[in-house]
């Protein structure tokens, strides 16, 4: 009985061939004798081992032939061939045709065909696509002896399998010998089966190359081939946790690759974009802390570069390819600026090199660094004096068309100011503004690219200029607070007197007088509303972040555009208005009469002490004031001058081509100084001191009317203007009758 499961199946086996391979009629009288055999092993008959006869030869460890000029070895060991997974075989089940009584077995000697019995072998062996060839090629590849042996064959799931998880790397190696080094040297290696505290998931060749993932020797992958190849790294990387969790960024990290513009291009078809293969490699990978990996900040330029060739070559020849050279690991390479997995095209509002992102988010990583600036001496303030610039507040207040650093320094081809061929040395800073500012000559260069007023050493006029101005705003609106200050508490004391009974206010008749004329009226509203239109839009751009600025750029996309349209129009309009103005004093007699009114006298320096002793308690009596007093001289006089200092810096901003060609970069920015600190000082003289004495003045409150109206209550010219009140009166009393000539 021992030899009859053997027999039984050498038996079955055979007639399966027949099956295979002659008529039907053949065939079922060959299965008909296998059955007759089995019949016959059941009821206890003998039969010798069917391999009996071949080992007697074959037994011999001496026993050789020469084949091609070499001698090969024809043993057979009978205790190995027993315990193969063949082991139930007989020797001529594979070895078709032998005849053991004929020297040679069979001429000629076919080679075993394991296709007979092992059907599909291409099916089930994609990493050798040629096993599905008709007729089978010869080759290493398509020989399967080559992978599993001859005599000694086991179950595949065996660990002593020659492709078992632990042998894979060098059963493949003896063929694919330079892939077997890259991936001993690999990340998977190193959790492979083959090291410690491996797991279930710990990739082996068979792990990748079990589905069709190579394109044939000599062809570029199809876009089939590249989406099942990322389908395969994410089936481990991104949908088994216990893989995703060993990456530093996680699960979510990998699948952004999907979101990114090569996965985008993949889904859409394009067999040119890259998948995981195309940059990490393949059986080299390593993670981009390794100065192996293909991803390592050291090795990026050269991997993006087997597509982005240009970009590559001009990356090479920057500042920050020099640096990365030198082993500074700080400087920035592809991956650094464009992001890893996740990249947007430069077209895409999420991309962080997109237009408007670019600064903020990428060269301010490292040039707003306090650390990095300490570390490699660079000045820590280059993207504040950019985001302080026009070109700065463009970007962060919404513009549609926007400069960024990558404008002026270039994008891949970044070089030191101080390098000859930079685009923003010295002697090319004319060439590189001219892109945009038509006419740009070698006044361009003159004064800090990135100026910054803060700087005494590095922009001592610009510095002193703003100094100058924040002490002057400091002490002309601190003055006018204080004094404010003190003339409301003043009036406030003296009204409660009056509720009080403690005070008798003075009876007054009930009487308008003309305080502005019509024509006069209609230039205050000329000169409100366009002053109201230029520290709103001037504001906006200059504070694009403020809560009241993002709520207006969030009426349309277009409103950083209309607020440039309606700061130059209220400009013009405020010039005209002044214009009007000068016209208006030197064309009429009211006019005339206005501008005479307002021209300062000596009493306008001694008045505000006198006020300043009235509203300390010092003195019992106000000062008396005409028709214009110390307060609304100062208001217009400034008004004059701020107007015409506005006017010219305005002018000096608005043409800036011909500003800069004419005044140089340094001139263009003092006016630009100058601008921006006298619209503070304007805005807040309007708020502390105008809108004081017209609205909170507690005795005009809520609001002087005559800026509609044109007229003033007799007991408001009695409170404000008592001398220009007796003059009214005077002029408008009848004259007195000539008295008669006494007698003589």
């Amino acid at each position: 009985m021992a030899e009859y499961p053997t027999a039984a199946a050498s038996a079955i086996h055979r007639a399966w061939k027949s099956l295979k391979r002659r008529s039907r009629s053949l065939a079922l009288l060959a299965v008909a004798g296998a059955l007759g055999l089995v019949v016959q092993r059941a009821s206890g008959a003998d039969d010798p081992n069917p391999n009996a006869a071949c080992l007697e030869c074959h037994d011999d460890a001496s026993l050789t032939m020469m084949r091609g000029g070499k001698k090969v070895s024809l043993a057979v060991d009978a205790k190995i061939l027993a315990s193969s997974v063949h082991s139930s075989l007989a020797c001529t089940d594979c070895h078709d045709g032998f005849d053991p009584d004929k020297q040679p077995h069979a001429s000629p000697i076919k080679p075993v065909d394991c296709g007979s019995c092992h059907d599909h072998l291409g099916k089930s062996h994609p990493f050798h696509p040629r096993l599905a060839l008709d007729p089978l090629p010869s080759g290493p590849d398509t020989r399967c002896t080559a992978c599993h042996g001859t005599h000694a064959i086991v179950d595949g799931k065996s660990p002593l399998a020659p492709g078992a998880a632990l042998r894979q790397p060098a059963l493949c190696g003896q063929c694919h010998q330079k892939e077997k080094a890259q991936f001993l040297a690999s990340a998977h290696a190193r959790i492979s089966p083959a090291r410690a505290g491996h797991t279930s998931d710990s990739p082996t060749c068979l792990s990748c190359h079990a589905t069709a993932v190579v394109a044939k020797p000599g062809t570029q992958p199809g876009i089939a081939l590249k989406l099942a190849q990322t389908r395969l790294c994410e089936s481990c990387h991104a949908e088994k946790e216990a893989v995703a969790d060993r990456t530093v960024l996680g699960r979510r990290f990998i699948a952004s690759f999907e979101r990114s513009v090569h996965g985008a291009a993949l889904a859409n078809g394009n067999a040119q974009s890259a998948t995981c293969v195309d940059c990490h490699g393949s059986h080299g990978t390593n993670p981009a802390m390794s100065t192996s990996s293909t991803v390592n900040l050291r090795n990026v330029a050269a991997t993006c570069g087997r597509c982005h060739a240009k970009e590559a070559a001009a990356f090479g020849a920057s500042v920050h390819a020099s640096a990365l050279a030198k082993g500074n690991l700080d400087s920035p390479s592809c991956t650094r600026c464009h992001g890893e997995h996740d990249i947007k095209a430069p077209s895409d509002p999420a991309s962080p090199v997109y237009a408007k992102n670019l600064s903020q988010q990428v060269c301010a990583s490292c040039h707003a660094s306090v650390r990095l600036s300490k570390k490699y001496g660079f000045p820590a303030d280059r993207f504040q004096t950019f985001s302080d610039s026009y070109h700065g507040l463009s970007v962060r207040g919404g513009a549609v068309v926007v400069v960024n650093c990558a404008s002026c320094h270039g994008a891949h081809e970044i070089r030191s100011d101080k390098d000859p061929l930079s685009s923003v040395s010295k002697a090319r800073i004319a060439q590189t503004c001219g892109r945009c500012h038509p006419g740009a000559n070698k006044r361009f260069a003159v004064g800090a690219v990135h100026a910054s007023p803060e700087s005494r050493r590095q922009d001592p006029l610009l510095y002193w200029v703003s100094t100058l101005y924040v002490w002057l705003i400091f002490l002309v609106i601190g003055s006018m607070a204080v004094h404010n200050a003190l003339d409301f508490l003043k009036k406030i004391r003296r009204k409660v007197a009056i509720q009080k009974g403690l005070l008798a206010e003075e009876p007054v008749a009930h009487r308008l007088y003309l305080r502005m004329s019509g024509e006069e009226r209609l230039q205050h509203a000329t000169l409100v509303l366009s002053f109201a239109m230029l520290v709103v839009t001037g504001f906006m751009l200059r504070y694009p972040e403020a809560w009241w600025a993002v709520a207006i750029r969030h009426l349309s996309e277009s409103a950083f555009t209309w607020r440039g349209i309606l700061h130059r129009v209220a400009g013009v309009a405020m010039i005209v208005a002044g214009a009007w103005h000068v016209g208006y004093l030197a064309g009429t007699p009211r006019g005339r009469r206005l501008f005479a009114d307002l021209l300062p006298r000596r009493r306008d320096l001694t008045d505000p002490f006198r006020v300043l002793r009235y509203n300390l308690g010092l003195a019992s009596e106000k000062p008396r004031f005409p028709r214009f007093s110390y307060i609304e001289k100062a208001e217009y006089w400034a008004l004059i001058w701020g107007g015409l200092l506005m006017s010219v810096t305005g002018a000096i901003l608005w043409f800036d081509n011909t500003s800069m060609g004419l005044l140089s970069k340094l001139g263009f920015d003092v006016a630009r100084t100058i601008h921006f600190y006298e619209a503070v000082l304007a805005t807040l003289a309007i708020v502390v001191w105008h809108f004081y004495f017209v609205i909170f003045n507690p005795d005009v409150y809520p609001m002087n009317l005559s800026w509609l109206t044109g007229r003033m209550s007799e007991r408001e010219m009695l409170e404000e203007h008592p001398l220009e009140l007796e003059r009214l009166k005077k002029e408008q009393a009848p004259p007195e009758p000539p008295q008669k000539p006494g007698p003589s």
